[in-house]
């Protein structure tokens, strides 16, 4: 096949992916696969093991759990912060690396790290200034970063210890699912939130995760998963990685990282990922928002009209083969590319991790949507049950 052809290939694929993929998983992704679950220990289409991780403030324990498929896929997943340590997948020669930035111990997730493969909630991203109105009542947040509050607030669900089991779903797959408590005021949000996150791994080789939760007061949510991807299995940049991302627009911010309120066509900017391109083409660029974000730093706008799921980005690694297709039915995705990474935080067998050696994409509502009425609404309100699906989809090529 000539290159001109593989290039044609190439640009046509992530629109292929739209159509038929979405159509695959949009049964999958329901949340009725969990109501009926029983908790089990074994099962012949996957397996989930349990072991100690370590132990938090000398008395409690943190387990680690290994969701394993029948094509060797092993993720593994810490009730401490719902944490994903480490996703194993093969190369396009079968060779099976982690593909994602993680540690070897719970040790090191007890200190501070920029919230490796966790949940992140009650709000993942940034509220302005720690402050929100709901029903006429202003709520004032945990101030951590510029003068805004990020991703819960100093204590968000990335550092809670969520129960856990092992469940089986009514048609034989089995999940881990975890669940938490936020009650009324912590860190400074209203209302006592259930929170339930279930981890699946298929044999296709994708990892589902189901978020719901339930509230007894209005409250804002925003859940997300906080995992650092780099595709080629090492420490390296990322910035040869290929990134397509289904949006046509972005959502601008300023300084500190706060949206605007505008949202931007990506056509004729940095932030145009509508056909597949390089990383790393753009991410210098002198253009104010590559330098608010030092890089890329932002959400876009899912082109989508409804909450069903969709195909929402792709990632190829050209030297692995390694391919990552992300669906979900949130309306956004945040695109971050681990600019402020900065060889302090020493990952799996002594990897540095270094500026740009890994990117995450974040499916979410929109930064500082409680303050921003033209953005979707973020509120839960007592009657309401909140619920969110995203798949990774890995495979090789």
């Amino acid at each position: 096949m000539n290159s001109s052809l593989n290039l044609r290939l190439s640009k046509q694929l992530p629109i292929l992916l739209l159509s038929i993929s979405s159509l695959i998983f949009t049964s999958s992704c329901s949340k009725k696969e969990t109501k009926t679950a029983k908790i089990v220990t074994e099962s012949k289409v996957n397996t989930i093991s349990k072991v100690v991780f370590g132990i938090i403030d000398d008395s409690t324990s943190a387990y680690l759990y290994t969701l394993t498929n029948t094509n060797g896929v092993k993720i593994k997943i810490t009730n401490f912060g719902g944490i994903i340590v480490s996703i194993e997948t093969p190369d396009k020669n079968g060779k099976l690396s982690h593909i994602n930035l993680g540690f070897d111990s719970l040790s090191t997730y007890l200190k501070p790290h920029p919230y490796f493969g966790a949940i992140i909630g009650r709000y993942g991203n940034r509220i302005a200034k720690g402050k929100f109105t709901l029903n006429d009542n202003e709520y004032n947040l945990a101030i951590n970063n510029e003068g805004n509050s990020l991703h819960g607030g100093t204590r968000g669900f990335d550092k809670a210890l969520w129960s856990a089991e092992i469940v089986e779903s009514e048609n034989g797959s089995k999940s881990l699912r975890l669940t938490y408590l936020s009650v009324n005021m912590e860190e400074g949000y209203p209302g006592n939130l259930k929170t339930e996150v279930i981890y699946t791994l298929k044999d296709d080789n994708s990892l589902q995760i189901n978020y719901s939760a339930t509230t007894d007061e209005a409250t804002v949510v925003n859940l997300t998963n906080h995992t650092y991807f780099n595709l080629n299995g090492d420490s390296s940049d990322v910035l040869s990685h290929e990134l397509y991302i289904n949006a046509d627009k972005f959502v601008p911010v300023d300084k500190t990282l706060i949206p605007t309120g505008i949202l931007q066509e990506v056509k004729n900017t940095p932030f145009d990922f509508s056909t597949p391109i390089a990383i790393g083409i753009h991410i210098d660029d002198d253009n104010t928002q590559i330098g608010y974000g030092a890089g890329f730093d932002h959400t876009w706008v899912l082109n989508k009209s409804s909450d069903s799921l969709i195909l929402a980005a792709t990632v190829y690694e050209p030297t692995s083969g390694r391919f990552l297709e992300v669906f979900t039915t949130e309306p956004g995705i945040q695109f971050y590319t681990g600019n402020f990474l900065n060889g302090s935080n020493i990952g799996f067998g002594g990897k540095v991790y270094n500026r740009r050696s890994g990117f995450c994409l974040e499916t979410q509502h929109f930064p500082n949507s409680p303050n921003q009425r033209n953005f979707p609404s973020v509120i839960l309100n007592p009657s309401q049950t909140y619920n969110s699906c995203t798949v990774y989809k890995f495979s090789a090529k």
